[in-house]
């Protein structure tokens, strides 16, 4: 059974801010096809992507968490919050959780901070999680990150990953409001099936399967997928959801002005907005240019559709994600009036 959220009235979270950050070297198709046993159309027919972001192997996640959160806390014209909630695959270390880090290094080393791990549906859980706890009462504001460094557990030689995910980071600052006001998230929709956890997944390094160095035979440290099951779940999954989700919005014919949905895929993309029967081009799409970027996804995409003129005050967005676990979730607003740092 899912998890559902409808804030029919009363406190609820609304988005305020929104910031962003994607480091500069860039990785295009071409530079993988000198690597690797693969082209840039192979690439662009399969993905939709034609390059990505990549951090300096001296850069670790919490760096670039840092980067789009001082960001999305200079577009919401605040420097303080009550909780920071940060999405990722990639923590700066198994133990500690990363947000307390990232807090500190913010300024806000008081505030509660906590990950949340669900892989490219992180960063809606974190709205949900934030959301929860501001309409509780137990918080009056959060910031909402989302930031990998997916080049770190990338298997080097392994053309089918390496040339989906990107790095990047993207963060969005929510405080106490009404359930009417633009920006009010909800309602959410949220899901998991972990009898398919193996489709996604790191073999090693966790309690079930301790890296081991003097077995490295045994042991396998990378980012592993099964893209064609992942495919057909995925779209599934999201247009499922999401349907849920558009089901109690009220919205006339139900339908969003734009999709945001994770960017995964191009393909997977387009199967949502057609299974919703959305026409493609109410979607948000930047995978493109930044890749897969895992629970950074959305928040980026959110970003670029602003400078794309796509998303105005009072839009209708529709968010949708499917990762890991496996995991997926829906959430949707009604775009609120902010300038994205």
């Amino acid at each position: 059974m899912n998890t559902r959220y409808n804030p029919a009235g009363g406190r609820t979270a609304v988005l305020c801010g929104l910031g962003t950050w994607l480091p500069p070297g860039v990785v295009t198709n071409d530079d993988l096809a000198q690597q690797l046993n693969t082209s840039d159309e192979w690439i662009r027919v399969r993905t939709g992507i034609r390059q990505r972001h990549i951090a300096d192997p001296s850069m670790a996640t919490s760096d670039l968490a840092v980067e789009a959160a001082a960001r999305a806390l200079q577009s919401a014209g605040t420097s303080s919050v009550d909780a920071v909630i940060l999405a990722t695959t990639t923590p700066d270390h198994t133990c500690p959780a990363t947000a307390p880090l990232v807090a500190s290094r913010l300024g806000l080393a008081a505030a509660a901070a906590f990950d949340v791990a669900a892989v490219c549906t992180g960063f809606l859980y974190a709205l949900a999680a934030a959301t929860g706890l501001i309409s509780a009462g137990l918080a009056h504001s959060a910031l909402v990150i989302g930031a990998e460094t997916y080049s770190a557990i990338l298997d080097p030689e392994d053309r089918s990953t390496r040339a989906i995910f990107g790095d990047g980071a993207g963060a969005v600052v929510l405080r106490a409001g009404a359930a009417g006001e633009d920006g009010a998230l909800g309602p959410f929709d949220l899901g998991s099936d972990g009898s398919s956890a193996d489709l996604i997944m790191v073999p090693s390094g966790g309690s079930r399967q301790p890296f081991s160095p003097r077995a490295p035979q045994t042991s396998d440290p990378y980012f592993r997928m099964q893209g064609t099951a992942v495919f057909r779940a995925a779209a599934e999954a999201m247009a499922s959801s999401a349907r849920t989700v558009l089901d109690q919005t009220g919205w006339p014919d139900s339908q969003p002005d734009l999709l945001v949905a994770h960017q995964a895929n191009l393909r997977i993309v387009n199967a949502v907005a057609d299974r919703l029967r959305l026409p493609r081009e109410r979607c948000a799409v930047n995978i493109d240019r930044v890749g897969n970027t895992a629970g950074a996804s959305i928040p980026l995409a959110l970003a670029h559709a602003v400078d794309a003129g796509q998303l105005r005050p009072g839009t209708r967005v529709l968010l949708t994600a499917f990762g890991g676990g496996l995991t997926w979730g829906s959430c949707a607003l009604r775009w609120p009036r902010i300038t994205p740092g």
